[in-house]
């Protein structure tokens, strides 16, 4: 992106979402105020704001993903698909406007130089190993296909943000603390201790899964 440090953005808060970086989210618009943003935004530069709700807390996070339109469709009735990918992060510096829809002014949030390049890269590879661990064992104790894209990013970074996005059940929280991190090891340190544990977990119940499996066999 080469858009200045700070600017105004439309934010479109939404319950328990998390959008990350070359993510793609699907839209459907159907409000009347968020009606009004998709035009606006459309005669602009087809950019707004994701912005995690908390429907416990009633908060919105402070720090979103900037979402650019590549496909609409609006119906008759008004209503309006959209499909969207994340793009750079943003931290809420102060909201000027609540009506038709939100706004606020944003700063651009990048994560920091790195300066070991080397163990950085040996980090990103015990991740993935431990993401291949994790999608191998739920295929073995699902007894289904289940495997990773071909096109899983291989680059630290993009691959700290496909993790944060793809982590299953209901870890919005979580995921909003990955996406605010701003060092790319301190990110992945973190995704590996959720995957290790997680692979553990699943270690388990695939050994208590083998061993009724063979007492079965056994008595049959």
């Amino acid at each position: 992106m080469t858009d200045l440090a700070v600017r105004e953005l439309p934010l479109f808060p939404l319950p328990d979402v998390v959008l990350f970086p070359q993510e793609v989210l699907p839209l459907h618009i159907f409000e009347s105020r968020y009606r009004i943003m998709l035009q606006t935004v459309l005669e602009s530069d087809s950019r707004f704001g994701v912005v995690r709700w908390d429907p416990n807390a009633k908060t919105m996070a402070n720090v979103g993903c900037c979402a650019e339109i590549i496909k609409h469709h609006t119906s008759e009735d008004g209503r309006s698909n959209i499909i969207t990918i994340g793009q750079q992060r943003f931290r809420v510096l102060e909201v000027t406007r609540e009506a038709p829809f939100l706004s606020a002014m944003v700063s651009w949030i990048e994560d920091d130089p790195v300066k070991e390049q080397d163990e950085l890269k040996k980090l990103s590879g015990i991740v993935q190993q431990a993401l291949e661990d994790v999608v191998a064992l739920t295929a073995k104790l699902m007894g289904s296909d289940v495997t990773l894209p071909d096109d899983l990013p291989n680059l630290p970074r993009e691959l700290s943000f496909w993790i944060g996005a793809h982590l299953g059940g209901p870890v919005a929280e979580e995921q909003q603390q990955l996406l605010e991190i701003t060092d790319t090891s301190n990110r992945l340190q973190r995704e590996f201790e959720m995957l290790d544990y997680t692979r553990k977990q699943l270690a388990a119940r695939t050994a208590l899964k083998d061993t009724f499996s063979n007492v079965d066999q056994a008595n049959s």
